[in-house]
């Protein structure tokens, strides 16, 4: 049976992956950013999912206001970097789960969940950066750690959903990973703000109490913050701080109890409040098990399989 075993929660300001892209990571500015992620990375290195689900919203790279699909989940083979303007960013490809994916997408829609089902489509920023923060950086000719499944969400163009349906969505992904036979350990990420706006008389506001707030609620209360409206995220975060909606399908997905292994925040990152945290479903002792050889049983059972999907190919 697969199952999620954390989630993770990470800011994707575009100009982070600029700093890492022109080597600008040793920079006062940008050093205090990626000196926060260390521990993640190492946390990362040690836990070896299986497969990440990245919950992130796109850009205007694959979908524009002619199509605005309010959950879109990736179900392709990979994923290349989108084009945001200045050339993709040189970083891998993602290579997708798509037997994964598909099972999810066929648990959710039947839980009630409207999905739109890509089985084509390109991944910007708002997806690679938090990818980059947690599994550092990698040559774009070499592959990312593990298969990725995309969910993008809309919360570029009004109106987006809300964070008690994100929350109830997080719920239903877990209950499909659940469903699946095989034995996998997998992590999901929710993207996105922390509180900022980029345009207009605000332009530049963060709310540092708002977001610390929000960080604490993530770990202890999660339902209240499903229940906040959508004006109260444009008052007290910004225009953009809607984003933290898709923190909550992270959130829904793992068990009600959790321990939070590590939290990281700081100010400014272009603008942008950056907000990190590691959640870990709760377990005796506080740490996720070691990875643990299949048995042997498990290993013959695998190889008869790809021995048939060979034979089939």
């Amino acid at each position: 049976m697969a199952k999620i075993i954390a989630g993770i929660g990470s800011s994707h300001v575009p100009a982070i992956g600029a700093a890492l892209d022109n080597g600008k990571t040793e920079e006062p500015y940008w050093k205090r950013v990626f000196s926060g992620f260390e521990k993640s990375q190492q946390w990362m290195r040690d836990t070896k999912p299986d497969v990440a689900i990245v919950v992130y919203n796109d850009h205007a790279s694959a979908f524009s206001v002619e199509i605005i699909p309010t959950f879109a989940l990736g179900c392709a083979a990979e994923f290349p970097p989108a084009d945001e303007g200045w050339g993709p960013r040189p970083v891998p490809v993602v290579k997708g789960h798509p037997a994964l994916a598909s099972h999810i997408a066929q648990s959710v829609i039947l839980d009630e969940f409207d999905l739109t089902i890509c089985n084509k489509m390109e991944v910007d920023h708002g997806m690679t950066v938090p990818m980059n923060l947690l599994f550092g950086k990698i040559d774009k000719d070499s592959h990312w750690p593990c298969p990725v499944i995309p969910l993008a969400v809309n919360v570029v163009m009004y109106p987006p959903p809300t964070g008690h349906r994100c929350y109830m969505l997080g719920k239903a992904i877990r209950k499909a990973v659940e469903s699946y036979p095989d034995d996998l350990r997998v992590v999901i990420f929710g993207t996105g703000g922390l509180s900022h706006q980029i345009s207009g008389p605000r332009a530049g506001l963060i709310n540092s109490k708002w977001d610390k707030t929000f960080l604490d609620n993530l770990s202890k209360n999660p339902q209240k913050l499903a229940k906040i409206p959508h004006v109260d995220y444009m008052r007290e975060a910004g225009a953009e701080g809607i984003e933290m909606v898709m923190w909550l399908i992270m959130r829904g997905a793992l068990d009600d109890k959790v321990d939070e292994v590590y939290r990281f925040y700081t100010v400014p990152a272009s603008n942008t409040a950056v907000g990190h945290i590691i959640l870990e479903n709760h377990r005796r002792g506080g740490k996720t098990p070691a990875r643990r050889k299949p048995a042997a049983g498990k290993l013959k059972h695998a190889a008869a399989r790809a021995k048939i999907q060979r034979v089939r190919g």
